[in-house]
């Protein structure tokens, strides 16, 4: 790898990271609203594709399983996990309902969905934060570029200012680990 690539990744990852300042306010709402989720003893719902798919799962897991302290499970869930239900779903209504319909099949008021996309506008995260807002459930957006459609779908939304997709993965997964740095500190659970 030439030394330019390798400076100019950085770089770009350094800028983007700095800008995260200027959302602290929506990070730590958000944060609010998700442990106000978890502690009613409801659950969060996790959707994306790709990265953010994987991202979902993660952050799912640290919910489910310990962060940093050692504490009970939280209810996280990520809906790109099930591949049955996925390709079930794809096949009988089509690839823009692989969330939507499991938001419905698993979602109730109070619960909360987190829809992440760095573009703000796939279908089917757009089509699983409808769902989510017919039945009840806050709604937070984790977007990059200028967070698109979701931006105006989601109670809150935390929009990552970068035009490079993986400069916005991240720093998804360093909001998504200030999430729960957060949760458990409002929480107050934990050793």
């Amino acid at each position: 790898m030439s030394a330019s690539i390798f400076e100019g990744a950085l770089s770009e990852h350094l800028c983007v990271m700095q800008s995260l300042a200027m959302l602290r306010p929506a990070i730590e709402s958000s944060a609010r609203h998700l442990a106000a989720c978890l502690r009613a003893g409801a659950k969060v719902l996790f959707c994306g594709n790709g990265g953010s798919a994987a991202d979902s799962q993660h952050l799912a897991s640290e919910l489910t399983g310990r962060f940093v302290k050692d504490r009970a499970p939280l209810a996280g869930i990520a809906l790109s996990t099930d591949s049955s239900a996925l390709t079930c779903i794809g096949n009988d209504y089509g690839f823009d309902h692989v969330f939507s319909r499991q938001v419905l099949g698993l979602g109730r008021a109070g619960d909360c969905l987190v829809a992440i996309s760095t573009s703000g506008n796939s279908p089917n995260v757009i089509a699983a934060v409808e769902a989510a807002r017919g039945i009840g459930m806050t709604r937070i957006g984790l977007l990059g570029r200028d967070g698109g459609r979701l931006a105006g779908l989601c109670d809150e939304s935390v929009i990552v200012p970068s035009p490079t997709t993986a400069r916005i993965q991240e720093a998804h997964i360093f909001i998504g680990h200030l999430w729960c740095t957060l949760i458990e500190a409002e929480l107050g659970v934990g050793q």
